[in-house]
């Protein structure tokens, strides 16, 4: 670990007489960028920081996900990608201040806001509140994460020059102020009381009055589309000296599974950044760079998805690539402070390594042995993920018929109890799926006795809003005509841990049936291997006609693709996640049902913006 060299008295500090914030005595403007270490393979992560401080940004602000680093309650993990103090020692060697935003909650399109799903076992237990239960795992996470962050602050000669406390908290209904207090005397006792910990708010009044603390610094965010003088007349109003923040200035926005791409248009973000900064504010843009929600990792909005990619239409691209957005940025910058001198670091070189046709390796439900290998688990009623302490990914939940079905017999899930997708096989014949909010009924047919298998897939727990206790499973009876199906036996799913210790490659040549005409439609898993003949290029994988699924590279989750919902067609893949002597392994979840051609295409550009339409 780096040791810091305190030359002289260092100090980061408000100006409440000249508004702004003071940097060892002097007035300081910072021009942030949001990154997040989370979403960005660490290989990656000084090539990143390098482009961003060459933009001429003199900041970074970052979000600790706090899931990430805590899967399993009581288990740290701080290595490797998820080494947030290596990125705290690149982001300092490279010359930039930082703005750290350790939650415990932090929205960011992140599954769970950040929050481990294992506090959901707690069936009550209300989140972002005084509720004790949830007050006792953020005392032991901050106590963890912030004894780490002390020696990292700027004035004990670190680079975080200020804090945020919770995130957009006037957003959630709960408007607990015991929470928020708790939290300050948290973030004080463990930064002590020189940090500069601050608030950022939604720009409406409620927002504000519910999300702000006497103690805490209030700043506002807002977008292109905002008048900029009514937006900070309102940080005024509960901060009324200091300097003006625009905590997240939105440079582009999110998309959804369904939705047309987002883009904000470059003049636009240009224009306004300017006239922030011509009024001596303080601006971090969100995004700088988005990066991808990798695996599991991707939030959702009410039943909407987020999708894995978080390019977010940033200055610098999904795979880090410099845009026109980013030079327009840096002119505007350069008006305001000396930029740094020299050409901008290039874009990573991309490699479209051409079809690869995969074969089928098999139905999940003849897979049970290899991806549950413990077995299944007994229960006269369904069980959710949270009650089987498997948090993420699929579970396949079995029961039989009860009785003869001669006619389509509806399959109903009349509480909306799907979360998220059900998809539903009999006798290992595909019947269709169930979808939470807008598909809660099918039919089926067959005979008493034949074995139902249901594969539920969680997209992903809800990160903003008042429903972020986001349960996932079967929550509640399924009903078959007039019966309610009992009996289950339901299997924990551990696709990641079978795929990242070799198969189904390593045994291969049993598991690989002869080749069907047409692949059979339902979750069937298919394999292949790419040469990449010496070169490990970023690249782009499209799964052209495919239609839902997930994709492993070399055991890595690359997250989930749905080109027939769009607007994504295509998944990024990061250059040194291949090998360049080894054949690399891919494995592909199909849900529903793969082309006949099984080809997939390794491109060398991206395609996220063709909504197909609903499938």
């Amino acid at each position: 670990k780096p040791g810091f060299k305190v030359s002289g008295k260092r100090s980061f500090s408000i100006d409440y007489k000249n508004n702004c914030f003071l940097k060892d005595g002097k007035p300081f403007q910072y021009i942030s960028g949001s990154i997040h270490y989370s979403r960005i393979p660490q290989y990656y992560w000084k090539d990143r920081l390098l482009k961003m401080y060459m933009t001429g940004l003199n900041a970074v602000q970052v979000y600790v996900p706090w899931n990430f680093h805590e899967a399993v309650q009581g288990v740290h993990n701080f290595t490797g990608d998820r080494d947030l103090e290596h990125f705290l020692d690149l982001a300092n060697q490279t010359g930039l201040l930082v703005i750290l935003r350790p939650g415990p909650y932090i929205c960011a399109e992140w599954e769970m806001g950040g929050l481990p799903a294992w506090l959901l076992q707690k069936p009550n237990i209300i989140l972002r509140s005084a509720d004790t239960d949830y007050l006792q795992a953020v005392n032991n996470w901050l106590a963890v994460l912030l004894s780490k962050m002390k020696r990292w602050l700027y004035v004990n000669g670190g680079n975080i020059i200020t804090v945020q406390v919770e995130n957009e908290y006037g957003s959630y209904f709960s408007c607990d102020y015991n929470y928020m207090r708790h939290l300050q005397t948290l973030f004080r006792f463990f930064l002590g009381e020189d940090a500069v910990l601050f608030t950022t708010d939604g720009n409406t009044d409620r927002e504000m009055t519910c999300g702000t603390l006497q103690g805490l610094y209030a700043t506002v965010d807002f977008g292109t589309d905002t008048n900029i003088t009514e937006a900070f007349n309102r940080q005024r109003r509960f901060e009324p000296r200091g300097p003006l923040v625009n905590s997240e200035f939105y440079t582009g926005w999110l998309d959804h599974w369904g939705d047309q791409h987002a883009v904000v248009d470059t003049q636009k973000v240009s224009r306004v950044l300017g006239e922030m900064l011509t009024m001596g504010a303080n601006v971090n843009m969100y995004m700088f760079e988005g990066g991808t929600n990798f695996g599991y990792w991707n939030g959702k909005v009410t039943f909407r998805s987020v999708v894995t990619s978080y390019d977010y239409d940033a200055p610098l691209t999904e795979a880090g690539d410099p845009t026109e957005k980013l030079l327009a940025i840096r002119d505007v910058i350069s008006q305001f402070r000396e930029v740094p001198s020299g050409p901008l670091p290039p874009a990573t070189p991309k490699f479209a390594y051409g079809f690869v046709t995969m074969k089928k390796v098999g139905n999940i439900s003849d897979l049970l042995s290899t991806l549950s290998p413990l077995g299944p688990v007994k229960s006269k009623y369904p069980l959710t993920f949270e009650e089987m302490k498997q948090y993420y990914g699929y579970m396949l939940y079995r029961t039989m018929l009860p009785r003869d079905l001669s006619e389509p017999t509806p399959l109903i899930s009349p509480l909306n109890g799907v979360h998220d997708r059900a998809y539903v096989s009999i006798n290992g014949v595909f019947q269709g799926l169930l979808e939470r909010d807008t598909a809660l009924v099918m039919k089926v047919t067959g005979q008493q006795g034949d074995t139902v298998d249901i594969l539920v897939e969680n997209m992903g727990r809800v990160n903003f809003g008042s429903k972020i206790n986001d349960y996932k499973g079967l929550l509640s009876n399924l009903i078959l005509g007039k019966d309610i199906l009992t009996d289950w036996k339901i299997y924990p799913l551990d696709i990641d841990g079978a795929i990242a210790s070799g198969w189904p490659h390593s045994n291969s040549q049993k598991s690989v049936r002869s080749p069907q005409r047409n692949p059979p439609p339902g979750p069937t898993f298919y394999m292949a291997t790419l040469q990449t003949n010496s070169l490990t290029w970023d690249t782009f994988l499209k799964l052209n006609e495919w239609t839902k699924g997930q994709v492993w590279i070399n055991g890595v989750n690359l997250g989930r693709y749905w080109p027939a919902r769009g607007p994504q067609q295509t998944l990024y893949i990061p250059g040194p996640l291949l090998s360049a002597t080894q054949p690399n392994n891919i494995t592909v979840l199909e849900l529903e049902g793969a082309p006949a051609h099984l080809r997939v295409l390794f491109m060398d550009r991206p395609q996220l913006n063709i909504t197909a339409g609903k499938s």
